[in-house]
């Protein structure tokens, strides 16, 4: 697992559809003002050079923090920029491809929706977390699977930081970080409050108040 994978906090994600593109990078810095410890860039636009602006904007913004930033989907992309790292779904390029094309200090998840045979093959390969989900309803990705929240305890023996998706809210996180989730993605929940700033900041708390124990 690389150096630069955070240990444990908020991981925000953005979503084009979502968030204008006049407003992605302040709408970054406030939840990076409010503690989340990963970004990453979800865009599905082929317009390939404003997502390359929007992503080196985001990037710029995650470096003034300290923070990585990761690129959805795009191996491509993230290579281009310098991102951090990428993350993978189901129908993208392997871990071993990514890990080919940016390099051993990159960082590189994969999507296992409730698999946990495919968890356990992803964790001896080259990602450095594995994602789980989704545990609510979502409004992002309605129609992925759903998971329970045992799978998350049951991925702890893997040894890869453990990342929950999905309908994701301050009231219903609690839950999954008691579960054994390292990491909790979130979309809605985040960038669609009034203040984005402070709902990071109670998402970020819920780990340093114990809400794992």
């Amino acid at each position: 697992m690389t150096e630069r994978m955070p240990g444990q906090g908020l991981y925000a994600i953005t979503d084009s559809q979502l968030l204008p593109d006049d407003r992605i990078v302040d709408a970054v810095e406030q939840a990076l003002a409010g503690g989340a410890v990963m970004v990453q860039y979800r865009d599905k636009r082929p317009d390939d050079e404003l997502r390359r602006s929007i992503a080196e904007q985001l990037l710029a913004a995650c470096q003034r923090w300290g923070r990585p930033l990761i690129v959805n989907d795009d191996v491509a992309l993230a290579r281009q920029i310098g991102a951090d790292g990428v993350h993978l779904g189901l129908e993208d390029s392997t871990p071993e491809e990514a890990r080919e094309q940016l390099g051993p200090g990159a960082i590189i998840g994969v999507t296992c929706h409730d698999d946990l045979e495919r968890a356990r093959e992803q964790a001896s390969g080259s990602a450095d977390y594995l994602a789980f989900g989704r545990f609510f309803p979502s409004a992002t990705k309605g129609s992925a699977p759903s998971a329970s929240a045992d799978v998350l305890g049951q991925a702890g023996a893997l040894g890869l930081p453990r990342v929950a998706i999905g309908g994701i809210t301050t009231d219903n996180a609690p839950s999954l970080i008691r579960a054994g989730a390292d990491l909790i993605a979130v979309i809605h929940g985040l960038f669609s409050t009034q203040d984005i700033e402070a709902t990071a900041r109670e998402f970020t708390q819920l780990f340093a108040t114990g809400a794992s124990s």
